[in-house]
């Protein structure tokens, strides 16, 4: 049998499959940025698109096409990059406020032009990589492979698409009974938590809490069995470290901590779990990229074998790629574009100081969207974070002559570019594996991957200012726990008082995970020393729900039924809370 793919009669790159794609992905990128906010971090866009995108173009418009749904997912997905990549960086500045008045009055269009040229960047020099670790080195992307399954079935995708539909209705009922009712329900029911530890008379630094949030749960069905390092994080620091400090510890402050009026979990975390959590981020991320340095090889001799096939004789194979030429006309103009923008945003900035930051940006979202790409193609896990937290690390010290606000903001908002580049990156590989198996053109992809990137930033930053002055970020309703750990660095290195040992006790952790070859377990695992207990343990349910549906229902209805359920509960909720927070801020009656 030939393995011609025949492109002629597809339609592909169409305006219809455009069109959806914005759609569906600004819904997903508020769902996914929403939900990443309250977990720490985010999940990929593609599967949900692909879903939706069956109930769209063949339930409602009659279309048939496999690839072009498989454009509009990619167009999704990389409206949908920007929610984590901002999500992580951005609300910083807005935690850093009480500290530091004026962050917060940073230029929002020139946010918005930083990260969608980072997305250009970030693209710019993943593409060449396509034949390197798809073709030849030949790597999973399970994520990838679990989109194209969808895309091969457009029957199943319909059903998938009334099931996802489904869900997100009786997530988004539960969840607005929770903001009108949980507060009346009971002495041990409120803020949208169940305290069961107080229900049961138990110490409270065991901190017995579960969110009310079926959207938590169904993120951790998403993750299964993987995630429950995400809980053993938490369940470590409380239900081990915790009772150990309550029994053994002398030290009068640390006994306060535990026993005092003003003790319990609430300080336990401020104070000594989540700056370890955060040293383990930061830990994981640099054995990253020492375990990645061969990845980091073959990408260069990838980059050079791409600008060298100008000819030769498979010319439809040639014709189908982006050409290197352009690629590298994006990484040179965004390089300067982002020059630009430091000048711009940073009155006092020198362009010594902006070429420096730029550089160094450029040069970190090839390393890192390296590293990540590769990460997500064979564990479908990615230290997006850990590589944020160190590039903003680096860049905040290089900004030290500006000035407290100015070195905050120009720090963040390169930071931000970085982080959404290596999101685009890493996305646009795992949706070039799936037009790989379903027999797209990668240069049709990479163009609607481009046709993505303005409008995710958009999104996103409306989505923040709205979130924040509704719930404020970093709050107990939206703790942001990447935010927070990004603005505890800058804080910690511009006020110059880092909890030095604590964040190295972490860092020694993360590194020792990440050299192990197991960073993302580093990674989950300070998450949940991270993360406020409630979530954690609420999450973990959903990890035990998927663990029994794959032994006791099986792989097929797991895939085919489970988790289009999931993946609705996730939007459902997500939109009743962006819908409420639009009623506080927009509404005459106020909002729950």
């Amino acid at each position: 049998m030939s393995d011609v793919v025949r492109h002629g009669p597809y339609p592909e790159l169409t305006w219809p499959a455009v069109l959806v794609g914005w759609l569906l992905g600004s819904i997903i990128a508020v769902s996914i940025g929403y939900a990443a906010l309250i977990l720490g971090f985010s999940i990929e866009g593609s599967e949900l698109a692909a879903i939706l995108g069956w109930g769209i173009l063949r339930g409602l418009m009659r279309r048939t096409s496999i690839v072009e749904n498989n454009i509009n997912q990619s167009i999704a997905s990389a409206v949908n990059a920007a929610s984590s990549g901002m999500m992580f960086s951005v609300p910083a500045l807005f935690i850093l406020s009480d500290e530091y008045k004026n962050v917060t009055e940073f230029n929002r269009v020139l946010m918005v032009l930083c990260c969608v040229t980072g997305a250009v960047i970030g693209l710019s020099f993943v593409i060449p990589l396509r034949k390197q670790m798809i073709d030849f080195n030949r790597l999973a992307y399970p994520g990838g492979i679990a989109t194209a399954a969808i895309l091969k079935s457009p029957g199943a995708g319909m059903r998938k698409a009334m099931l996802m539909l489904g869900a997100a209705a009786v997530s988004g009922l539960a969840y607005f009974w929770v903001l009108r009712y949980s507060g009346e329900a009971s002495a041990f029911v409120h803020h949208e938590e169940f305290h069961l530890g107080d229900a049961l008379g138990w110490p409270s630094y065991l901190n017995v809490t579960f969110y009310l949030s079926v959207m938590t749960i169904g993120v951790g069905f998403l993750s299964g069995r993987g995630g429950l390092w995400f809980g053993a994080g938490g369940f470590l620091c409380y239900w081990f470290l915790a009772p150990l400090l309550a029994k053994f510890a002398t030290a009068p402050e640390m006994i306060a901590l535990i026993h005092g009026e003003e003790g319990g979990p609430g300080p336990l975390r401020g104070t000594l779990f989540r700056p370890a959590g955060i040293g383990m981020l930061i830990g994981a991320a640099v054995g990253s990229i020492v375990f990645a340095a061969p990845m980091i090889k073959s990408a260069i001799q990838s980059m050079q074998q791409a600008a060298k096939d100008t000819g030769g004789s498979d010319r439809r194979g040639l014709r189908d790629e982006m050409p290197i030429r352009l690629l590298y006309v994006g990484v040179v103009a965004g390089s300067a574009v982002l020059v630009g923008l430091c000048l711009f945003t940073v009155p006092d900035m020198t362009l010594g100081t902006a070429v420096m930051m730029a550089v160094l940006g450029v040069l970190w979202v090839w390393v890192a969207g390296v590293i990540v790409s590769e990460c997500v193609g064979r564990t479908n896990w990615s230290p997006l974070s850990g590589m944020t937290l160190i590039a903003v690390t680096i860049l905040t010290v290089m900004a030290s002559g500006l000035g407290d606000t100015q070195q905050i903001v120009a720090s963040v908002m390169m930071g931000a570019a970085i982080c959404v580049a290596i999101s685009q990156a890493s996305d646009m590989m795992l949706d070039l594996k799936a037009g790989y198996l379903v027999g797209a053109r990668p240069k049709m992809q990479a163009y609607g991957q481009y046709l993505g990137t303005w409008l995710g930033p958009i999104i996103v930053i409306a989505l923040i200012l709205l979130l924040h002055e509704a719930y404020g970020l970093g709050s107990e309703k939206l703790p942001a726990p990447q935010g927070q750990a990004l603005a505890s660095m800058i804080h910690g290195i511009v006020g110059g008082d880092v909890p030095t040992y604590r964040y190295g006790a972490g860092a020694g952790l993360g590194l020792l995970f990440a050299l192990s070859g197991f960073g993302g377990i580093g990674v989950l695992v300070g998450l949940g020393f991270y993360m406020p207990f409630a979530i954690v343990l609420t999450y973990t349910i959903g990890n035990f729900v998927r663990m029994g549906a794959d032994r006791w229902k099986g792989r097929s209805w797991v895939e085919n039924t489970g988790i289009p359920i999931a993946a609705g509960l996730i939007v459902g909720e997500a939109l009743v809370g962006v819908g409420n927070a639009m009623v506080k801020v927009f509404g005459a009656g106020g909002g729950a």
